[in-house]
């Protein structure tokens, strides 16, 4: 399939320039009709009765599982679905067992959602360590060889930056906490539904994710985990599926990714996820990255000649997405959101988008606008939106 003929798959598209995708992507005919399905033809729990409609619910789960992590190199591993990267994020900070001394690793642009639960350790001892990027959002690799140490346990950093769009050298990364003894978690909330991404050629022990972000269903996400640290987390909610035994004396957990499972899950939308996998390997994720990054060239360069506009974050394509986030001088981010709605049915995200250190860091007191792109987006409608922001920036 071509990204062109994709755009018929999405209803939205028809009436409205949606430019929010760093938030929720749009869901495409074949995803729903996926989900359709399930409910319609044989709804039923999984792994539980030896039924015609369980068996095949069963089936399709696991399948899902597979599709999933095949989507992200993650076969030598155990992938864990789960309501969204937050959850993924916090089943790893709470399943870890924490001792006083520990060292955490993290960065000041982290999502609200890769910090605070790292933040909430402090309560047990734990030292948080937080690294600065330039004000463009990149990071010198030289500070993550010095702010991981021996004693450091964990290092969490977002692969992509919600705000900045900045790429970040999580192979890298990675290497350096092998070297020190150090789990390294990736937040892959912005990075996966965007390039391809390989959990192995990373190198890390943790990738968590989001549906909602790559064209799948809300509530449905996913917590990657190393074949070799897959048993080190403890789960975060036990129930039915999750044990290969139970007395009254105590129980034995099972294996794999049922282990963390506890009770009946996201059916629908875990199909669903997968098919949201599919759709987007049947595109092709170069053919996508090279799509969103001629966008993404167009939109930086009409920015920059804009009167009183500032782009935050690098001004060029090289290692960055689609993620552009922008200030005109003297008008407020949530103004600049609702003209370009009332105006164009352009819809963007304008506040602190959840990164409320970062934008004290940047002095951005009102924090910014976020255009963010997908593949159904098209050179036309960035044309559009560079002449709106050209207008709204001459009532300055």
């Amino acid at each position: 399939m071509k990204i062109e003929d994709c755009i018929a798959d999405f209803q939205i598209p028809q009436y409205l320039h949606y430019m929010d995708n760093a938030a929720t992507s749009l869901i495409p005919e074949p995803v729903i009709a996926s989900m359709n399905e399930y409910d319609r033809q044989y709804r039923a729990n999984v792994g539980r009765g030896m039924h015609r409609l369980t068996r095949v619910a069963t089936q399709r789960y696991q399948d899902a599982h597979d599709s999933v992590s095949d989507f992200i190199g993650g076969k030598e591993g155990t992938t864990v679905f789960t309501r969204n990267t937050t959850e993924a994020i916090n089943m790893v900070a709470a399943g870890l067992d924490w001792q006083p001394g520990d060292r955490i690793v993290t960065t000041i642009v982290e999502h609200h959602s890769n910090l605070l639960p790292w933040l909430r350790l402090r309560q047990k001892g734990v030292e948080i360590i937080i690294i600065y990027p330039g004000h463009d959002g990149i990071f010198d690799i030289e500070a993550f060889d010095e702010a991981i140490t021996a004693n450091t346990r964990l290092v969490a950093v977002s692969h992509v930056s919600n705000v900045l769009g900045t790429v970040q050298p999580v192979r890298e990364i990675a290497a350096i906490c092998k070297e020190r003894g150090a789990y390294f978690l990736v937040d892959g909330a912005q990075s996966v539904p965007h390039f391809s991404v390989d959990a192995q050629y990373i190198g890390c022990d943790f990738l968590c994710f989001s549906g909602h972000k790559m064209l799948g269903p809300t509530g449905t996400g996913v917590l990657w985990m190393r074949d070799t640290v897959d048993t080190v987390i403890s789960p975060l909610i036990l129930g039915g599926g999750t044990v290969d035994d139970v007395t009254t004396e105590g129980y034995t957990l099972t294996t794999g990714y049922r282990r963390y499972e506890g009770g009946t899950p996201n059916i629908s939308g875990s199909i669903g996820l997968a098919q949201a996998a599919k759709y987007l390997e049947s595109l092709g994720m170069d053919t996508i990255c090279r799509h969103e990054q001629k966008l993404t060239e167009r939109l930086l360069a009409g920015l920059a000649e804009v009167d009183h506009v500032t782009i935050h974050g690098p001004e060029n394509i090289r290692n960055r997405i689609g993620v552009v986030s922008f200030t005109i001088d003297k008008i407020h981010p949530h103004e600049i959101a609702y003209l370009l709605d009332e105006k164009e049915a352009i819809l963007v995200r304008s506040g602190d988008h959840c990164c409320i250190p970062l934008m004290r860091y940047l002095g951005l007191e009102n924090g910014t606008v976020r255009a963010s792109l997908y593949l159904y987006n098209t050179l036309e409608e960035i044309d559009l939106l560079i002449e709106s922001i050209e207008e709204i920036a001459r009532m300055v």
